[in-house]
């Protein structure tokens, strides 16, 4: 089993930029696919992005691409998501996730594609 705990959530205005943060253990990071979801109130949630065991290789929803950046770092058991040009549509609660069943690909875009998942940090963007 893989921990999660996010951090790093928060108020911010729109166009401003937050940084995420998740911090996994309980299995060997660097072999753990991560991704990014996000839950809006009264909606499903959806993938935002994915990163590949090395980190060299990254995946976004259309929503968020060009905005977002996803990044890890294998020595700290860390992946972030950085947040740019937020928008008001962008506030959701936000969702750390890990694959550990290997796999060729890094676009993996749908829940039950990931194995275990965090608790979750709220992001609100205010006009």
């Amino acid at each position: 089993q893989v921990q999660l705990v996010e951090s790093g959530g928060g108020l911010v205005q729109a166009g401003g930029s937050l940084r995420l943060s998740c911090a996994a253990s309980g299995r060997t990071f660097s072999n753990l696919l991560m991704g990014w979801f996000r839950q809006a109130p009264g909606k499903e949630r959806e993938f935002a992005a994915s990163i590949s065991y090395s980190g060299d290789a990254t995946y976004y929803a259309d929503s968020v691409k060009g905005r977002f950046t996803v990044s890890r770092d294998n020595a700290k058991n860390t992946v972030s998501l950085q947040m740019n040009s937020l928008k008001l549509e962008d506030t959701a609660v936000y969702y750390c996730a890990a694959r550990y069943r290997w796999t060729s690909r890094w676009d993996r875009t749908l829940e039950n594609e990931y194995d275990s998942w965090g608790q979750g940090t709220q992001v609100t963007v205010s006009s």
